[in-house]
């Protein structure tokens, strides 16, 4: 079992995610910005983080990037409504692991299950 870390300003979004994923993790965590995730994923180090990108205080970009540079094994699962190439290739560049959109949460699972396998 792996754990995993969820972050995103919605609440409901967070409930969902955490639903979606709860039989493939044996603890989930959770904060609301980028600056709760940095110290969320030191305390707890996730097998993987669920990240948005939009958020107050610190966007999911540049956690991503400030998580993997004090951590380059970290990964990071962008999770966003954003369909935009100049952000896909942020999220990239910032170290993440995967992209996936918001109205394809099943993609999460799947990978998920797909790197655990």
């Amino acid at each position: 079992m792996m754990s995993l870390l969820i972050v995103d300003d919605n609440a409901k979004i967070r409930r969902l995610l955490k639903s979606l994923v709860a039989d493939l993790a044996s603890a989930i965590h959770e904060c609301s910005n980028g600056k709760e995730a940095l110290t969320a994923y030191a305390a707890h180090q996730p097998d993987f983080v669920l990240m948005d990108i939009a958020m107050t205080e610190m966007d999911g970009i540049t956690a991503t990037q400030q998580i993997t540079t004090a951590d380059p094994a970290a990964k990071i699962i962008i999770v966003t409504n954003y369909d935009e190439t100049g952000l896909r290739e942020a999220a990239q560049s910032a170290g993440a692991f995967a992209y996936v959109l918001k109205d394809n949460l099943l993609d999460v699972r799947r990978l998920l299950r797909s790197t655990t396998a």
